[in-house]
């Protein structure tokens, strides 16, 4: 481990400091983004050294082939690169070759870079006849010249391509250069040709271990957003509107220096009007709040769904009618983790989770899903919102050790200080599917409402 990887990772594990050094302070709550690429990088290397070679054995994968064009790139080719590498340049072909037990995976990048020293990297020349000039349907021809030698020379059993009508993350090679590939291979290899797409999907939903301390750091700056939002440092009852909450939380975490993945969404649920359809709504004395909010930091992305009362003059806290709400879909938060275990599918998670809530007494809807490289990420959906019958293929899936999830519901329940109206209690939070096979929250989860007083 580099200096700078281990001088973020104490960094990332004490916390936000006070210090004056650029590392340390507070607007960069992760470092800089040098440290944060070479905390990446490390990731990356554990990845390939680690899951893949693992992976494809396991799918008696002998040759993975990934090609790809600038701005065409295969779903999973942020995963296999460096932080500093933002496109493929021009055609890359990344391979990966099992040498066999006890030898590591040899790794080419045909046309690309070395990322770091983590593959070989190989060039091939255009060939021009100076008599018909470069046509534009041969450019790139050379490194398809050059994947056709590296098969030949070391005769793979099985080449697997990224092909899937089920998952995305498994099919990311476009149909021009499937074409061409088929076109450069020899007649004797089209037949290895195979489709891995668990390969693909699971190399892209497990975590390396060390990316969770970083991950609970993100999910300290999400809760602290949330809380500053949903309080009376930005929220002037009878002022402010949910629009503006919203681009509030947008600004203060690309003031941090973190994107989103998605726009930030503030709702309002108010007693005796029906606010499901209202765009920006001026926020009451009264409101229950509701915030969907998710950051992109190091490649890696949050999702958190937490709720807020204003108070009404006189209250001190939310009606207990409320409270109970929020304690039934904490309540169903806890049978879904308890039924979340190694080997089951996402849809039998999901049968199990529904029956022992319909058995408790409660109301509502199931649709977590996987997080990491992506909000909605690689692996087993637990449910869709308009799905509660589970979701064939991509429900299918069997949850693994080391993966995370959004821990995503709703319970719905009739408030008395409402006149009974049904109050909707949706919660999101990211939990780790640990290596010993259970579930546990990556930082926390919300207990009680956050107060605008």
């Amino acid at each position: 481990m580099t200096f700078a990887v281990f001088a973020l990772s104490t960094l990332l594990l004490q916390g936000p400091s006070t210090g004056s050094s650029l590392t340390s302070t507070p607007m960069r709550p992760l470092g800089t983004l040098r440290e944060q690429a070479a905390v990446q990088q490390e990731w990356l290397r554990y990845r390939l050294d680690s899951v893949l070679p693992r992976l494809m054995r396991q799918y008696h994968v002998a040759m993975w082939v990934v090609p790809m064009r600038e701005y065409n790139e295969d779903p999973v080719f942020s995963s296999l690169v460096s932080a500093t590498t933002f496109f493929a340049r021009r055609r890359t072909i990344y391979v990966f070759y099992d040498r066999g037990p006890g030898r590591p995976l040899e790794r080419l990048a045909l046309g690309g870079t070395s990322q770091g020293g983590l593959y070989d990297a190989y060039h091939a020349r255009e060939t021009i006849d100076p008599s018909i000039g470069r046509r534009p349907e041969l450019v790139g021809q050379a490194q398809w010249d050059l994947l056709r030698r590296v098969i030949e020379e070391r005769d793979p059993s099985t080449i697997a391509v990224n092909i899937s009508a089920t998952h995305a993350f498994s099919d990311g090679l476009s149909a021009g250069e499937w074409e061409q590939l088929q076109a450069v291979l020899p007649d004797r290899y089209r037949p290895r040709i195979v489709r891995a797409e668990n390969l693909a999907l699971e190399y892209q939903e497990l975590r390396a271990p060390a990316m969770v301390p970083v991950y609970r750091r993100l999910m300290e700056v999400v809760w602290g957003t949330i809380d500053t939002a949903f309080s009376n440092a930005v929220i002037t009852p009878g002022k402010t509107t949910t629009d503006d909450v919203a681009w509030w939380m947008r600004q203060r975490v690309n003031d941090l220096g973190f994107g989103t993945w998605f726009h930030t969404d503030v709702d309002v649920q108010r007693r005796g009007v029906d606010l499901s359809d209202s765009g920006s709504v001026v926020i009451q004395r009264g409101d229950v709040l509701h915030c969907d909010f998710g950051i992109t930091a190091l490649g890696l992305n949050t999702d958190t769904q937490h709720m807020g009362y204003v108070l009404r003059p006189g209250e001190r806290d939310a009606p207990e009618g409320l409270k109970r709400a929020l304690r039934n879909s904490n309540r169903l938060q806890d049978i879904l983790l308890g039924e979340m275990q190694p080997g089951r599918t996402g849809n039998e998670v999901l049968a199990a989770a529904l029956a022992r809530m319909r058995a408790a007494g409660l109301t509502g809807t199931i649709y977590s899903h996987p997080i990491g490289d992506r909000g909605h990420g690689a692996g087993p959906l637990i449910g869709l919102w308009d799905h509660q019958e589970g979701v064939p293929g991509r429900g299918d899936v069997r949850l693994l050790p080391n993966s995370w999830f959004s821990i995503e519901l709703q319970a719905t329940t009739p408030v008395p200080e409402w006149g009974n109206q049904p109050v909707r209690s949706a919660q999101e939070e990211d939990a780790e599917l640990g290596a010993d096979g259970k579930m546990n929250w990556i930082l926390r989860r919300q207990t009680e409402f956050h107060i605008v007083r």
